[in-house]
């Protein structure tokens, strides 16, 4: 006999709009409706998280422009640290340009 908690389950959309609607319109708690359905924890949060998304796109897009601004911020700090480093390494060269050829 196969185990039941390694199956995954597929719920419908049906299913997955009366769980939400317990939620949003019922206000029982996630963990609640969970156990009540018998849904798998943590299922739920993701369902309630896309339908948000879902209903307010602009909120989804402006977490992921977020780490986009945040990522890019990291890559211009690096590349000021390195612009840096060159303007030294030219200063170095140029004082006295002979000194590290070999001539």
């Amino acid at each position: 006999m196969e185990s039941q908690r390694n199956t995954p389950h597929k719920y419908d959309a049906e299913f997955k709009a009366e769980a939400l609607k317990l939620v949003l319109e019922d206000n029982r708690t996630i963990r609640e409706v969970e156990s009540s359905l018998g849904i798998t924890h943590g299922v739920l949060k993701g369902w309630l998280q896309k339908h948000r998304d879902q209903q307010n796109p602009a909120i989804a897009r402006q977490g992921s422009a977020e780490a986009e601004l945040k990522q890019l911020r990291k890559e211009n700090e690096q590349l000021r640290r390195e612009r840096e480093i060159l303007k030294k390494a030219v200063a170095i060269f140029s004082t006295d340009p002979h000194r590290y050829s070999g001539s």
